[in-house]
């Protein structure tokens, strides 16, 4: 898995390429973790990113209740069917800002 960090004013985005699974997943959490502390805003890119696992899913999770307490939004945007799907059938598609 690939991550491209790119930060507009308050706002980070990452790009993730590849497949977010149980291996790339606590890199990208550090990555979150140190990059977001300066940043108002989230956008997590997902148009190249062919496979998100549980681990995935959880760290997606545990960053919006982190930038949640601090006051901060996150967006998951270029989601996949496969992954809209998942998302739909685990109702977090309430929970996420998708654009």
């Amino acid at each position: 898995m690939k991550f491209t960090k790119k930060s507009d004013g308050g706002e980070l985005t990452i790009a993730l390429s590849g497949e977010l699974n149980i291996l790339a997943a606590p890199e990208l959490e550090a990555m979150i973790n140190d990059s977001v502390k300066d940043a108002a805003s989230l956008v997590l890119d997902f148009a190249e990113c062919d496979y998100v696992s549980s681990a995935g899913i959880r760290v997606l999770l545990a960053t919006f209740k982190s930038m949640k307490a601090d006051g901060k939004s996150m967006a998951l945007v270029h989601v996949g069917e496969n992954f809209m799907e998942v998302l739909e059938n685990t109702c977090l598609d309430a929970v996420f800002d998708i654009w």
